[in-house]
């Protein structure tokens, strides 16, 4: 079977599962994408992640594992997400130390995360984008059993009424102060809403 490889795309809220987020998958070379429902905890660790202009103060799990990892010499080479049972995905990091390769079972939002932390390219077999997969240019045709987890509309374009600022009355001043206390509240999806308030407004 072949290999497909894969971008992230996005992270939306779940409008089916309260508290859970979807995480969207695109292929590379293709118009397909791979919705996958993931925790609240995972869902903030790969957008801190991606968003490289906020730092935790102090480190998440998947920030101690990658420290970890670094200091006794383990890399993590590639995401594999290998396998799609009753909806659930199954992944395994393909890791290397000392030239020696291992392969470790792990959750997709898991490795995704570390995938994020060790640039490391991520995978899935091309019979589980068929099976799983969503094109986005066929979204009246979509899979009954995705379209039932997730409403696709919404992950892959936010409705008008969340893209309007609700900052709009706060100084530059002001917005990079709130900035900081939403870090340093380990709030970091508020920190995202302001950073793009603040880079809309910078550039």
């Amino acid at each position: 079977m072949s290999l497909v490889r894969l971008n992230i795309k996005g992270i939306s809220y779940s409008q089916t599962q309260s508290g859970a987020y979807a995480l969207v998958l695109s292929e590379v070379n293709g118009n397909r994408t791979l919705p996958i429902v993931i925790g609240a905890f995972e869902a903030q660790s790969i957008a801190i992640a991606l968003e490289k202009e906020i730092k935790p103060p102090r480190p998440l799990t998947h920030d101690l594992f990658k420290t970890f990892a670094d200091r006794f010499k383990i890399t993590i080479k590639q995401v594999i997400i290998h396998k799609l049972v009753d909806g659930v995905f199954y992944s395994s990091l393909i890791c290397e130390s000392d030239e020696i390769e291992e392969i470790i079972d792990t959750r997709t939002s898991d490795a995704i995360a570390l995938a994020t932390r060790f640039n490391a390219p991520i995978f899935t077999y091309e019979n589980i984008l068929d099976k799983a997969g969503i094109y986005l240019k066929m979204k009246d045709e979509l899979n009954p059993a995705v379209e039932d987890e997730l409403e696709i509309e919404k992950i892959i374009e936010k409705p008008e009424t969340e893209k309007e600022s609700t900052f709009s009355g706060d100084s530059l001043k002001e917005l990079n102060e709130k900035l900081s206390q939403a870090v340093l509240n380990e709030d970091y999806e508020l920190a995202a809403k302001i950073r793009d308030e603040i880079n809309k407004r910078t550039t």
